[in-house]
C-alpha cells in the first residue's frame, strides 16, 4: 500500500521523495544491472533514451517500476566517455582524445547511482546489502541525497 505523500511545491520539492545507493565496480553498465537484477531480484532494463546532460554527455539509464511494492528503481551510470577533438598543427588531421565526463561531478569516485523513489527502510537495507554480495562489487552504499550540489542531474 503506498502512503499518499503531498508535497509543497517549492525549493524543497525534491529533497526526501528519493534515496541513493553509491556503487562502486568496474563492470559494464549492462554487467552490473544483469548483476544487480540476479543477486537482487530486481528487474531493471535498459530505458530507450539515455540521460542527455548537453549533446556530448549522455548517460545510460535502466529502470524498474516495482508496482508491487510501489518503488521505482533506477540505475544511472555516473561516468560517461567524452570525444574532443583538439585541432593539431601540420599535416595530420585533428586528434580524438577521449575523456571521463561525471553526472555527480562531486562524486567522481562513484561508478553508479542506484535510485530509489519511495522504498521503505528494510527494502532500502536490504537491496544495499545485497549489491554488497555482488562479486565484482567494490562497496556500496547510501548517499545523502542532501549535500548533494549536482542532484538536479538525477531528476528526470
Amino acid at each position: 500500500m503506498g502512503m499518499l505523500t503531498t508535497h509543497k511545491i517549492s525549493a524543497d520539492l525534491y529533497d526526501d521523495c528519493f534515496s541513493l545507493i553509491a556503487i562502486h565496480s568496474n563492470l559494464e553498465d549492462y554487467a552490473i544491472t544483469y548483476a544487480i537484477n540476479s543477486g537482487c531480484g530486481l528487474y531493471l532494463k535498459r530505458m530507450k533514451k539515455d540521460l542527455h546532460l548537453d549533446k556530448n554527455k549522455s548517460f545510460s539509464v535502466f529502470d524498474w517500476d516495482d508496482e508491487i511494492n510501489d518503488v521505482y528503481w533506477t540505475l544511472i551510470s555516473n561516468k560517461c566517455e567524452v570525444e574532443e577533438e583538439t585541432p593539431s598543427v601540420g599535416l595530420f588531421g585533428n586528434n580524438i582524445s577521449i575523456r571521463t565526463d561525471h553526472l555527480l561531478k562531486e562524486r567522481k569516485e562513484v561508478d553508479y547511482f542506484l535510485k530509489v523513489d519511495a522504498a521503505d527502510d528494510a527494502i532500502f537495507s536490504q537491496k544495499i546489502k545485497a549489491i554488497n554480495q555482488i562479486s565484482k562489487v567494490i562497496t556500496a552504499y547510501p548517499l545523502d541525497t542532501q549535500n548533494l550540489k549536482s542532484k538536479r542531474n538525477l531528476i528526470f
